[in-house]
């Protein structure tokens, strides 16, 4: 598949339930991301989705994502926009990585426990204040919210692992809160009615490989450059 049934969606939307559905199931085995322009038609990003509903007891209730992108040989001619091909070398590399699975290279495989892909989206939710600037009241004397201020994050599962003693869902998500948004915004609360449970495959971010910016030097040489050739060409024109 393209890479959009790994995020599309928000939380509860059809393509996060599903992913939810496969997830909680435990279903999902691993995820290869292929190299682009391996088809005819389309140059874009795909991936293979494993699925296994008999998996090995050392895979349950994890998924392995493994990034080959890079793992590709050039092609003497282009058919369409299919200029690239998987090698026998480079397929050998990618089982390996798979049949490792713990062990496999870590610029290459990651093995992740299901819940760390899954997450809360909470409403964040600011009082509408008066021209005197004080909170405005309902007639229950709860304080108004005020819709052009509402807010929304995202709560990831795992941030229970970073919060002591926090177990459940309301739990995580109040330390979340009270860590996260209350410095920032002190009057503000979180309206728990609307509160919605989401999952997504961050792929790209699992491999994440910093690059450093090019020294200015260089960019101020290469632009120099051209500044250089621009004013050559102009001189040609006006000549």
């Amino acid at each position: 598949m393209n890479g959009s049934p790994l995020f599309n969606g928000a939380a509860e939307s059809g393509t996060s339930n599903i992913r939810r559905w496969l997830l909680e199931n435990d279903l999902v085995e691993a995820i290869v991301a292929l190299p682009t322009n391996m088809f005819f038609n389309t140059g874009i990003a795909t991936y293979i989705w494993i699925l296994d509903n008999t998996k090995h007891p050392d895979r349950q209730g994890k998924v392995q994502l493994i990034d080959g992108t890079s793992f590709w040989t050039k092609m003497r001619k282009n058919l369409g926009s299919k200029g690239r091909e998987i090698s026998d070398v480079n397929r050998a590399k990618v089982v390996q990585l798979y049949a490792d699975f713990e062990d496999a290279d870590p610029d290459f495989s990651k093995v992740l426990r299901n819940d760390e892909f899954g997450y809360w989206t909470i409403t964040v939710e600011r009082p509408l204040l008066d021209e005197d600037g004080n909170p405005v009241f309902d007639r229950k004397g709860n304080k108004k919210p005020d819709a052009k201020k509402r807010d929304t994050e995202s709560v990831p599962f795992t941030y229970a692992s970073s919060t002591a003693g926090a177990a459940g869902e309301r739990e995580v998500i109040q330390a979340y809160f009270d860590a996260e948004v209350k410095p920032h915004v002190p009057d503000a609360w979180i309206d728990w009615a609307k509160t919605k449970t989401g999952y997504e495959i961050p792929f790209t971010r699992h491999f994440y490989k910093y690059v450093p910016p090019r020294p200015l030097g260089d960019i101020d040489a290469d632009l120099e450059k051209q500044v250089t050739k621009i004013l050559d060409l102009l001189r040609e024109v006006e000549g």
